[in-house]
């Protein structure tokens, strides 16, 4: 597994060096949740090989636009999960949260790591009933994500996301200084997200639509996949 490289500039490069193995020349990009920055950066840099994006429930960086979203703070996990190992838990340095982390520090497990070891089914299952409004998930789906995030380092890379959130934050910044979403955009909410995402895309963006698809909650294609496929198919 990886030490670092969770950064959405670094994700972003992932993608296009994969759509160029494979021999695609023109693709549409979906990401949800942490694989929204990437995808939007990946449309800022490469507008000439994604010809249509589509991002869902997440933040992109610090854009202006979700000051109603965050009027009561990030989502607790976001501060649970970035509390990295480069510190001991509780006494981290002044200042941590808003600079990358030292790449050593990304192979290390933080505080989530130790905290949540033997305990993921649990942790999961609390998310995937949460991301679909108590509805939960098929057992085989619910296996699936129990598999690939049981154990330390499955954990670390999962959290890692969280731990360059400011590095991906600057990088977005930088993007939008310099450029603008130039390629068809859509973006789509649900709970908790809702148009905090269109909202912050809409000043940055060409061609922008948003949808917020009614009594869905965060992981929009496991709770309302048809609806989200009939937003896809416009």
């Amino acid at each position: 597994r990886t030490a670092g490289g969770y950064d959405a500039g670094t994700l972003a490069a992932d993608a296009e060096a994969l759509l160029d193995a494979l021999g695609e020349t023109s693709a549409a990009v979906v990401g949800i949740d942490a694989g929204t920055p990437p995808a939007f950066l990946l449309a800022m840099r490469r507008p000439d090989l994604v010809r249509r994006l589509v991002v869902m429930e997440s933040l992109v960086g610090r854009l202006p636009g979700a000051e109603e979203f965050l009027a009561h703070g990030a989502p607790w996990w976001f501060g649970f999960h970035a509390e990295s190992g480069g510190s001991e838990p509780g006494h981290s340095e002044p200042g941590l949260a808003e600079s990358s982390l030292a790449e050593s520090d990304h192979a290390k497990p933080g505080l989530a790591e130790f905290v949540l070891t033997g305990h993921e089914d649990r942790y999961i299952d609390w998310f995937l009933d949460a991301g679909t409004l108590g509805q939960g998930v098929d057992p085989a789906v619910r296996d699936a994500f129990v598999h690939a995030y049981t154990g330390t380092e499955a954990l670390r890379c999962a959290f890692s996301y969280y731990r360059a959130l400011p590095e991906s934050s600057r990088q977005i910044q930088e993007a939008v200084r310099t450029a603008r979403l130039t390629v068809p955009t859509m973006a789509v909410g649900a709970h908790p997200v809702g148009s905090a995402l269109e909202r912050q895309l809409r000043p940055v963006a060409d061609h922008l639509i948003g949808h917020v698809i009614e009594n869905c909650g965060h992981i929009i294609p496991l709770h309302r996949p048809d609806r989200l496929l009939g937003l896809l198919e416009l």
